[in-house]
Order: C-alpha cells, then sequence, then structure tokens
C-alpha cells in the first residue's frame, strides 16, 4: 500500500473527489476544511456535467473524461452505500442549447461542427423535434437548437457528501472547522500545514480551495491568479416534467468565455429530480461580495422567460448565488508547483467544477502515482502566465 501523507485542502467537490482517487489508491489522506463539507462554492452551483459548452481544446477532452467516468463513480459509490449514490442524484438527460438569432444560429451551427470533430455528439433538431423534445419552449425566438445527448446533472452538495464518504471508507480522514493559516516548508519543499494551535504533516499538499485557492496560495507562499467570479440561480416551485433537458442560449457560452468583470447574462434553465427548476446564469467579478443584487435576478428572469414563457407565472422560492474559481485563460489549474516542492494545485474550474471533478480527481492520481495520464495535461500546468500573474505583479 502506498501510504504517502497526502493534505487534501478544501472539501468542496474538487477536494472530495481528489480525496477518493487516492484513498482509494493507497495515499493517507487528510481532507481540511476551514467550514464543512460542501459548503462553500459546490453548494452554490447547479450540478452541471457538460460537454456541450466547451470548444475543442483541453477543457473538453477533460469533459470527455469526466463524462465517462462519472456513470462509473456512481456505480462505485452505490457497492459502497446505495443511499450515498442514490444522493448524487446522477442524470444523463442530455442538454439542448438553442440560438436566438440568425447571426446566433449561424454561430452554433459552427460551434456544433467543431464539437463533433473532436468527438461530441451535438445533433441539429428540426422545430418540430424541438417541439416534442420540449413542449414548454417558444417557438418564437428560436432559430436553431442542437441536442447534447452527452450532457448530465447531478446534485452538487449531494455528490460532493457521496465522494467524501466513499473517501473516508477507504481510510481518509476530515477536519472540518479548520483554517490554514500558513505553511511549514524545508529545504524548499512544503512538509505540512499549520493550523490554529498546531500543525499537519504532509508528503504532499494540495489546494482545491475553490475561488479561495488564490488567497490560500499566497498564505502557503505560492500565490496563483485564481480569483473569485459569482454566479446567481433562481429555484422555482416543483413543476415536474415541464423542462426536460438542461436548456440554454447559445451566448451562455460567450458569457463564461468573456474576460470583462463586468455582469454577463444568459438564459439557463433545467429541472431537478424533484421538479424544481433552476434559472441562471450570471457571471461578474465583485470579489468575495455575496450580496444577491435585485438587478442580476431580474436579468436571468428577463432571458430565462424568453425561452420558456410558461414560468412566467410560477413562483420562485428562493435565490442564490456563489464564487467561481476564475482564471484569466478559462482553464483549469492541476499540476505540482515549481515554487514549491510537493504543493499541488487542482483548482480554476470555474463555474464546470462539478462536472469536471471526477476527472480531475483521476489525473492527479495519476500523475501522484506516475501513471500515464489519461490525457495531455500540459495546458492546465501551474507555471503559465496566467496563473502567475498575481504572483509577478
Amino acid at each position: 500500500m502506498n501510504r504517502t501523507r497526502v493534505v487534501v485542502l478544501g472539501a468542496g467537490i474538487i477536494g472530495a473527489a481528489c480525496a477518493r482517487e487516492l484513498s482509494r489508491a493507497g495515499f493517507d489522506v487528510v481532507v481540511v476544511d476551514r467550514g464543512h463539507p460542501a459548503g462553500g462554492t459546490t453548494s452554490h452551483g447547479e450540478g452541471n456535467v457538460l460537454v456541450s459548452d466547451k470548444g475543442p481544446g483541453a477543457e473538453l477532452e477533460l469533459a470527455k473524461l469526466s463524462a465517462l467516468l462519472w456513470p462509473r463513480v456512481v456505480a462505485e459509490i452505490a457497492d459502497e452505500d446505495a443511499s450515498a449514490a442514490s444522493a448524487i442524484e446522477y442524470d444523463p438527460k442530455g442538454g439542448i442549447v438553442v440560438a436566438t438569432t440568425g447571426e446566433g444560429a449561424g454561430a452554433l451551427a459552427a460551434f456544433a461542427e467543431a464539437q463533433a470533430g473532436a468527438g461530441i455528439r451535438a445533433e441539429p433538431l428540426s422545430p418540430k423535434e424541438l417541439a416534442v423534445a420540449e413542449p414548454a419552449l417558444t417557438r418564437a425566438v428560436t432559430a436553431a437548437a442542437f441536442r447534447y445527448p452527452e450532457d448530465a446533472q447531478v446534485q452538487p452538495a449531494g455528490a460532493a457528501l457521496a465522494l467524501l464518504g466513499s473517501a473516508l471508507r477507504h481510510g481518509a480522514r476530515l477536519r472540518a472547522g479548520t483554517e490554514v493559516v500558513g505553511a511549514i516548508v524545508r529545504n524548499g519543499r512544503i512538509t505540512g500545514v499549520r493550523v490554529p494551535g498546531g500543525s499537519i504533516e504532509a508528503d504532499v499538499v494540495v489546494n482545491a480551495a475553490g475561488p479561495w485557492a488564490g488567497q490560500l496560495s499566497a498564505r502557503l507562499g505560492a500565490p496563483i491568479a485564481v480569483r473569485p467570479r459569482r454566479g446567481e440561480v433562481l429555484v422555482t416551485t416543483p413543476m415536474p416534467g415541464v423542462v426536460r433537458h438542461k436548456v440554454y442560449d447559445a451566448d451562455y457560452v460567450g458569457a463564461v468565455g468573456a474576460d470583462s468583470g463586468d455582469l454577463q447574462t444568459s438564459a439557463v434553465v433545467e429541472s431537478t429530480w424533484g421538479g424544481t427548476v433552476l434559472i441562471g446564469s450570471s457571471r461578474r467579478r465583485v470579489g468575495f461580495d455575496d450580496a444577491i443584487r435585485p438587478e442580476v435576478l431580474s436579468a436571468i428572469a428577463v432571458k430565462a422567460l424568453r425561452l420558456f414563457p410558461a414560468l412566467a407565472d410560477v413562483a420562485v422560492m428562493r435565490a442564490y448565488g456563489g464564487f467561481r474559481p476564475y482564471v484569466d485563460d478559462h482553464l483549469p489549474v492541476l499540476g505540482e508547483d515549481p515554487r514549491l516542492a510537493n504543493l499541488w494545485h487542482a483548482t480554476g474550474h470555474e463555474g464546470a467544477g462539478i462536472g469536471l471533478s471526477v476527472g480531475t480527481a483521476r489525473l492527479l492520481r495519476e500523475l501522484l502515482t506516475g501513471t500515464e495520464p489519461a490525457m495531455a495535461v500540459e495546458e492546465f500546468t501551474v507555471d503559465r502566465p496566467a496563473v502567475l500573474a498575481e504572483a509577478a505583479a
């Protein structure tokens, strides 16, 4: 058994997935979180497991790997604990992307063609096929539509807790409510982390703190340029069967990839297992300001109603917002820090972390064990300019 001591910093879904992979591989894992599991970014997401929103490149390859792994992970957890697997609410319902203008239709068709070249199933839908797939979707503003059968959804907090529970069953330990205040460094290597009243020794430290990874990395002495980017979601009362896929306007891809810190909104609508409808989405850079802004929620609702007018009279139960870990080049950060040996980072997934978590964890385990990675990881490395920009500033 490999008893390398690994401290995973962060008990969100990325940290939980990493802890599970490493503990199953025989590593001696401790998960440390200043709050409680799934209490940060993970609990404020929609649970997307998407390939439809990523163009050809490294992130799409990671999405493909993760999409392949998710049903396997769910089945493995079901063998350990059926109720935990049920809490994941894995739903391979597929996604539908629509364009609402002629210009958008051309761009969507070109995007889908490029994805098809990268091995993604993107099926054009005729107006009749779209009406069958999503009867409540308006026809008035739909210029083109593509179905992505490989898109899926999970319940974010349920999935994170199931992954963490699996890690604990394989020997991992959890230290919740524990703030990391610094690093223990010997001979240019991190050998543990300092916590109030003591320390935790480690052979490897994994920074999986999501949007707080930038702040935490600075405490550890190797700052990376991961910053928070805020998103909001509306939640309706249950209306089972009204929205059957994850449906979003094609401008969602542009909103996610935008570099501006100004508010970006697009229509993203989907149901949960319980029948509530999640309505998004927004992107804005406001630091860690967690105030809910009515004007942001209004902008989200207006765009969603253009796609689903039937939502106009539905009661909204609540709204929530959360921070996504943002990097300027819009790629995750995965690998060992070149400035501080044995410090690894697994962060920067922005709003895609739920879906990409299991693939990220698999790659981390392969890299730490010297196994050939399931895909090329060079574009995720820590030493690229967008990640080290903060250190150079």
